[in-house]
């Protein structure tokens, strides 16, 4: 994206989101109470990763028609930043669920999902870096990384949904909708997924400038 115009709303979405975030007044749910204000941040975090590893798959797909490495390096700065925004939603999780669940980790559906879709993302990472050859390490990385989003929405989206779970929306337990009939959350929900995604493009934006530099770099020694 060209312009500094979605950079700006990045900020002053995420400058909103912590402030209301913190400070404006949320549904009195039983055993939530106040920790509900985490909805802003745990699952906009989430809605941002699953985004953002869309992204990495769609330039993995990119690459493959094209062979061109810069879709390659736009795919492995997403999913990076994918695996950040998830590792970041996973610990605001554990979190959350110790003042709710009354465990760090409960070996709930959800949570053993989440963690088993980044192993994918990790195991990515790792097989990036088993490589030499920038082709050869491009395409077969491309490859893993169209099969690990395959894997990874039905980790977090289909199975939970199929057994019982303590997470709102998943084995039979109503999701937040169920509860605030009010919309109060959602003016500062829905605004938080546009500032926590577009805050991770700007974060992939930056990573592939310097990638690109340090490359340009190597070439010229």
């Amino acid at each position: 994206m060209k312009g500094a115009w979605w950079k700006i709303t990045a900020l002053v979405l995420m400058a909103y989101t912590l402030i209301g975030g913190l400070l404006l007044e949320v549904p009195r749910l039983d055993i939530l109470n106040e920790t509900i204000r985490n909805l802003y941040f745990h699952v906009p975090m989430w809605f941002g990763m699953i985004l953002v590893l869309l992204a990495s798959m769609i330039y993995s797909i990119k690459y493959l028609k094209s062979q061109d490495l810069k879709h390659d390096l736009w795919a492995a700065e997403l999913a990076n930043t994918g695996i950040l925004f998830g590792i970041l939603g996973i610990v605001t999780g554990m979190i959350w669920a110790k003042f709710t669940w009354g465990a760090y980790w409960s070996g709930d559906p959800k949570q053993n999902g989440a963690a088993g879709g980044l192993m994918f993302y990790f195991a990515y990472v790792i097989l990036r870096g088993s490589f030499k050859d920038e082709e050869q390490k491009a395409r077969i990385s491309a490859i893993f990384n169209i099969f690990a989003f395959a894997i990874f929405i039905p980790l977090i989206f289909v199975l939970p949904r199929l057994t019982d779970s303590l997470h709102p929306g998943n084995g039979g337990n109503p999701g937040f909708n169920a509860y605030d009939l009010d919309s109060k959350l959602r003016l500062v929900f829905y605004p938080a997924i546009i500032g926590w995604t577009l805050l991770g493009v700007w974060f992939t934006s930056l990573n592939v400038r310097m990638r690109t530099v340090e490359n340009q770099l190597l070439e010229n020694e």
